[in-house]
């Protein structure tokens, strides 16, 4: 808009704000002033006005969509809380598997017009409600994205904590219940969470396997977690449905890579397999599953000519040689979801609690096959 081009009216000024909120997700006020011709305090007053119809909501330099605003558009628009702020996020790794999950939170959290403030704690943290209660009381902290260790004899009082600290929280990857008051007679109810169909993941790999031909199959769990944990009961289910019976597999536990032990172990894993004629593994996860391969191939074992391994995770399976056929859980996804999640609970306290499951994904690459003289 040119200087002799006249201010536009209320009206106009009002009917451009809400097209440019539907269509990007927000406004800035610097923009706005070039678009429209006014001047910003004249900005700030229909901004102001429009937040108190419920209309957007006011931001750092412009506006983002109240939610709600725009529930008729179509799918993909951006829905925004309706005030600025900071969202938590603890995670036990900053290195593998969340950093995409974390991404994925980060985007969302954007199209809410919500900063992520970051933590990352570890596996072997045994109570991260110290953690927990700094992050609450930082300024601007709205609600929690958590995914707590829940192996540990704190693990119900941190559940029990994010319950009663104040602030809305989600729960990522994790299942949890909260406790009842004594004396009650209902029991816990689920919190929270978004988390992946890891025990589908397990189906999809078992299924492949199958269809390929074969019958006697092994899985390798990296350690004791609840992801672990619903793969193998994923597995087990599969083995059923697949008429594969106890005799026809094996499960084995890997320690960490850490350990002075891992090769010896994996090297035993492997004469295991060979000896009971298992002709494909589920390895979880990716590292583990590249370990097998370097050990079987080291070994003279032809990958997938004698053994077909399937990565559990997909963080970078593609990257081997050969490309290991991996689970995928949507990552990025979960984090939005999460994210998402929160958002909702902080603009309306009171809906029902929703449970968020997303399916992970098979992607066949080069390190399975058919077993020889299938």
């Amino acid at each position: 808009m040119t200087d002799q081009t006249p201010a536009l009216l209320a009206a106009e000024r009002r009917a451009h704000v809400l097209a440019t909120l539907e269509r990007d997700g927000a406004v800035r006020v610097a923009q706005l002033m070039d678009d429209l011709g006014v001047a910003p305090v004249t900005l700030r007053r229909d901004l102001a006005q429009m937040e108190r119809e419920g209309l957007l909501v006011r931001v750092h330099g412009g506006a983002v969509p109240a939610a709600g605003a725009f529930d008729d558009v179509e799918p993909g628009h951006p829905v925004t809380v309706t005030r600025a702020g900071s969202i938590a996020m603890l995670v036990p790794s900053l290195s593998f598997y969340w950093p995409s999950v974390v991404r994925g939170a980060e985007a969302e959290a954007t199209r809410h017009g919500l900063r992520v403030v970051l933590r990352g704690a570890s596996y072997e943290l045994q109570d991260e409600r110290p953690v927990l209660e700094r992050l609450v009381h930082a300024d601007g902290v709205r609600g929690l994205v958590v995914a707590p260790n829940t192996d540990t004899p704190h693990a119900q009082d941190v559940v029990q904590w994010l319950a009663e600290c104040g602030v809305p929280s989600v729960l990522v990857e994790r299942d949890a219940v909260v406790l009842p008051d004594a004396g009650s007679l209902q029991g816990g109810s689920p919190v929270e969470n978004v988390t992946t169909d890891h025990a589908l993941g397990a189906v999809l790999a078992a299924r492949h396997l199958a269809a390929l031909g074969h019958r006697r199959v092994g899985l390798i769990i990296a350690r004791d977690s609840p992801t672990s944990r619903k793969i193998a009961a994923g597995w087990q289910a599969a083995c059923i449905e697949l008429g594969l019976t106890p005799s026809d597999h094996f499960e084995t536990s890997l320690p960490p890579r850490t350990s002075p032990d891992f090769s010896a172990v994996v090297d035993a894993t492997l004469d295991a397999a060979l000896a009971n004629s298992v002709t494909a593994i589920l390895v979880h996860s990716d590292p583990e599953a590249m370990a097998f391969v370097d050990l079987a191939l080291n070994r003279g074992i032809s990958v997938p000519g004698d053994l077909s391994v399937v990565a559990y995770d997909d963080e970078v399976a593609e990257l081997f040689t050969p490309a290991l056929t991996a689970v995928s859980p949507p990552r990025n996804s979960v984090g939005r979801a999460a994210v998402d999640l929160l958002a909702r609970r902080i603009e309306d306290p009171t809906r029902p609690v929703h449970r968020v499951v997303l399916n992970p994904t098979l992607n066949v690459r080069g390190s399975t096959a058919s077993p020889r003289g299938a």
